[in-house]
């Protein structure tokens, strides 16, 4: 029975064969490099009792009912013709080499490959492949499966809506299958391609919990499975007949694993430092995330170079550094029922074309992003009229916001995206592209997200200073996939800070904060009708890769002072505050939202903790920080004790003055922090000042 092992730093995957398709037997926190991998195997061996086959199938890599397998199988398969294949695999052989293992099966002129990956960054990122003599249709390939240990009685996936992404669910594991498929073509906010697995007791900052991530844009399908034997198993990989055409080569999305012995933070941790250091490619590593200026909420369609020229003016003065021009300039866009897919300027609007106001823009020191949404169509448009076949689906689809999706399985599509978007790019200087998805797709094809990766890497490879942020009706296409073609995500159309303050919150268990684009809103949000002070709009957005989008004429001067204040002191602290790791805070509170933004070398850190609604007990309670150096001193003051409530009469010391205590200190019995209004934040300040 030949063994292997891959690690990390976090974790450790053990696989075994016993001539079948290889199987993992072990997969969890960090093993000894002693450790018998024999004996790890062996121990994985089960009895057997009444009721079952005489041999227990293998939880294999790819669990087939070929190879007796009772539970859901990690492919289906067929030949053109529609009869079904059930093969039994064999192992072959392996590659081995320093950080990768790829192990190969075969069977009835199918072969099998199974690769794997370690990254510096914490992960293991692993892949299946299917190979054939002959045409096959694919229905189902998982990426590797893996087993999920019985010590845990619940799993926490992803589910959202539009203006509400990033809702944790937990549920408990049963005997039986719990299926999570996205057939919308993106990765979703109903259904986005994560999932945490945690031992009892895990919390933010203790315990054992697993993690997966499926790097795919397109439609997408998870197995967590509870067979009657007690054996757990999960599965990720491509919607269910994703692959339209028949072929003789398939391959899954990388899943990427994490383990974390240090609670949720630690799977964080891991997930951020691999978007930031190894997903994304940035165009300028040395570059400082610039502050956005998006001019959306402020005209929506209703574009006129004086008025915008006067909102670049003041975005400037509030130290904005980048200017978008969102939805508007194109075609004849007075309303999303037209235009799209026509990408030259609308001189109705722009008679000089964007010439003037990016010399502007230029003259104010800030650079010049644009909107587009090149994967979609109206059917009131130039190019819809010309190419009506180039529509993915039915003619007669239902239409989403008014539009069509461009097959981007068509190369002659991909041809003419990529020479309409470059001539934007070539004539005028534009650093950014916000580019969106507003549509679901009318089928799942997984060619149509293998379309988009290839338009975006040609662009990239094109103009290799631009950047590109993900946005689908807010933050409906985030995951690894596109993050490998991009540079920002859109996280939610929504700015309401108390909503932002949550979804972010969330999130932070798999992006980093300079890849999470977050906007300081109107004072009345345009999504949810609530007002809230700029104080808690401005502190909620710097915790993120920070910007606003507004209409700044109707601010008042002690909003603008308070902006602007916030604004500088993003850019002062930006450069260690990108680069820093998004700690969740357990709070003992329900109605606080807290979290920790640790400098990576530790010496020095912020903490928001958000009043999101009345607190049921009259004082605060004691919030523990994170991630410190227990041996080492720090210095912590609020940066912003002005905005303590009448009600705050006794001045906790916070309120006052600086306090220094131990990271020990600071971590096992917190800190109080003075009394809040509802929809307030505290934003607290700390540096190493002894080791």
């Amino acid at each position: 029975m030949p063994q292997w092992r891959l690690d990390t730093a976090q974790q450790t995957l053990v696989l075994a064969s016993t001539g079948a398709v290889p199987q993992v037997v072990y997969w969890g926190p960090p093993l000894p490099l002693s450790e018998d991998l024999a004996a790890v195997a062996l121990s994985q061996v089960s009895d057997l009792t009444g009721g079952m086959l005489d041999r227990l199938p293998d939880l294999s890599l790819c669990p087939l009912p070929g190879s007796d397998w009772q539970g859901q199988p990690g492919m289906a398969v067929s030949d053109v013709d529609g009869r079904q294949i059930t093969p039994r695999f064999q192992f072959e052989r392996a590659e081995i080499a320093p950080d990768s293992l790829t192990l190969h099966s075969a069977a009835d002129g199918l072969r099998l490959t199974h690769s794997f990956r370690t990254h510096t960054t914490g992960v293991i990122a692993m892949t299946t492949a299917l190979h054939a003599d002959r045409p096959v249709r694919l229905h189902w390939l998982a990426a590797p499966v893996l087993p999920i240990a019985a010590l845990g009685t619940e799993m926490i996936d992803v589910a959202g809506k539009w203006l509400g992404e990033f809702q944790l669910q937990r549920q408990p594991w049963s005997v039986g299958a719990r299926l999570r498929e996205a057939r919308t073509g993106r990765s979703g906010q109903e259904h986005p391609p994560y999932a945490l697995f945690p031992e009892p007791g895990c919390t933010n900052t203790a315990g054992t919990v697993r993690a997966l991530h499926y790097a795919w844009s397109g439609g997408h399908r998870m197995v967590a499975e509870e067979l009657p034997d007690g054996r757990r198993q999960v599965q990720f990989g491509h919607a269910w007949g994703a692959e339209l055409e028949a072929s003789t080569s398939f391959q899954s999305a990388e899943l990427l694993a994490v383990v974390s012995d240090s609670g949720l933070n630690g799977i964080g941790r891991v997930f951020q430092r691999d978007m930031r250091n190894r997903v994304v490619t940035w165009p300028d590593p040395a570059r400082p995330r610039p502050v956005h200026y998006n001019c959306w909420e402020a005209v929506y369609f209703d574009h006129d170079l004086a008025t915008l020229s006067d909102i670049a003016s003041r975005a400037a003065a509030l130290g904005a550094e980048r200017f978008v021009l969102d939805d508007g300039w194109f075609g004849r866009r007075d309303n999303d029922t037209s235009s799209l897919g026509d990408w030259t300027v609308d001189l109705r609007k722009w008679p000089q074309g964007l010439h003037p106001l990016i010399r502007h823009i230029h003259d104010l020191n800030m650079t010049f992003g644009l909107w587009v949404e090149p994967e979609m169509i109206n059917a009131n448009s130039d190019l819809y009229r010309a190419h009506p076949d180039w529509v993915l689906g039915r003619a007669d689809q239902t239409t989403g916001r008014n539009q069509l999706v461009l097959n981007l399985g068509i190369q002659a599509v991909q041809d003419h995206l990529f020479a309409v978007l470059s001539a934007l790019l070539h004539e005028y200087p534009i650093d950014y592209l916000k580019w969106d998805h507003n549509r679901l797709l009318p089928v799942v094809d997984a060619a149509q997200s293998r379309g988009i990766y290839a338009l975006m890497a040609r662009l990239r490879a094109a103009h290799p200073l631009v950047e590109l942020e993900s946005c689908a009706s807010g933050g409906g296409r985030i995951d690894a996939g596109i993050l490998a073609h991009t540079h920002r995500v859109w996280l939610s159309d929504c700015l309401d800070p108390i909503e932002r303050l949550r979804i972010q919150h969330d999130a932070a268990l798999f992006l980093p904060s300079c890849l999470v684009g977050s906007h300081v809103g109107a004072r009345k949000s345009h999504t949810t009708g609530r007002v809230h002070a700029m104080s808690l709009r401005a502190w909620v957005a710097a915790t993120r890769h920070f910007g606003f989008e507004m209409d700044l004429r109707a601010l008042d001067a002690d909003e603008a002072q308070i902006l602007g204040r916030v604004t500088a002191w993003w850019k002062s602290n930006r450069d260690w505050l990108m680069q820093a790791a998004t700690l969740r805070l357990d709070s003992a509170d329900p109605a606080v939202i807290a979290e920790m933004q640790l400098a990576e070398d530790g010496a020095r850190f912020v903490l928001t903790s958000a009043q999101i609604e009345m607190s049921r007990q009259i004082l605060p309670k004691a919030l523990r920080l994170t991630g410190l150096d227990p041996t080492a001193h720090y210095e912590i003051r609020l940066l912003n004790p002005e905005d303590a409530p009448p009600q705050s009469r006794a001045r906790c010391a916070l309120a006052t003055g600086v306090l220094r205590l131990s990271g020990g200190a600071l971590m096992a019995q917190g800190i109080l922090l003075p009394v809040a209004w509802p929809a307030s934040i505290w934003m607290l300040e700390g540096k190493k000042i002894s080791a």
